[in-house]
């Protein structure tokens, strides 16, 4: 089981790491793959967006955020030892190394040209330079981490309540879960 979980948390960063990994002289030059499809003034106005809403500070503070909330769901899926602090350490010192922010932010830009007009994106770059624009760049981080935090208690909250009123209508998986936990309780005894 806590195998399976390793897998999970390794996949689920691995899936994340493979869209940021720095692979050197390996990786596309920045715009080999999207220069045909994508105008070069609309690719390069969406760049100065990017610049200006700071996308790469954000990509950064995602990334911190994951391993940070990643690390413990790693580290707890892992047989107890010595070894287990100094691999989930040295995995994501690892991860963090090989992370790419440019080549994310050169994922993006493929997704703002299918979502924009050229004409939408400098409408963009123009709000984002007046003074609205600049207070709803400084507060986005706050907000985005107010928001997640408030998700995180909201969600929590309603998980709980949902398994109460589900063992209460089901009174059989109820008491199936308390023998399962003296089982398990038995077991590690």
């Amino acid at each position: 089981m806590k195998a399976s979980l390793f897998l999970a948390a390794c996949l689920t960063i691995g899936s994340t790491a493979s869209t940021a990994q720095n692979v050197p002289k390996a990786r596309p030059a920045p715009n080999a793959q999207i220069a045909t499809k994508i105008d070069p003034a609309k690719e390069a106005d969406i760049r100065k967006l990017l610049d200006l809403i700071g996308t790469k500070a954000v990509v950064v503070q995602t990334m911190d955020s994951m391993t940070k909330s990643i690390k413990p769901l790693l580290t707890s899926s892992l047989p107890p030892g010595d070894y287990r602090e100094k691999l989930v350490n040295l995995f994501f010192a690892k991860f963090s190394a090989k992370s790419d922010v440019e080549h994310l932010l050169d994922l993006a830009i493929p997704v703002y040209d299918r979502n924009f007009s050229h004409q939408e994106i400098r409408g963009l770059i123009e709000f984002y330079q007046t003074p609205l624009g600049q207070k709803a760049i400084a507060a986005l981080p706050n907000v985005t981490a107010e928001m997640q935090e408030q998700g995180r208690k909201w969600g929590e909250q309603l998980g709980k309540d949902c398994m109460v009123e589900v063992l209460a209508e089901h009174p059989e998986l109820a008491d199936a879960l308390t023998a399962a936990q003296r089982n398990m309780q038995s077991a590690s005894k």
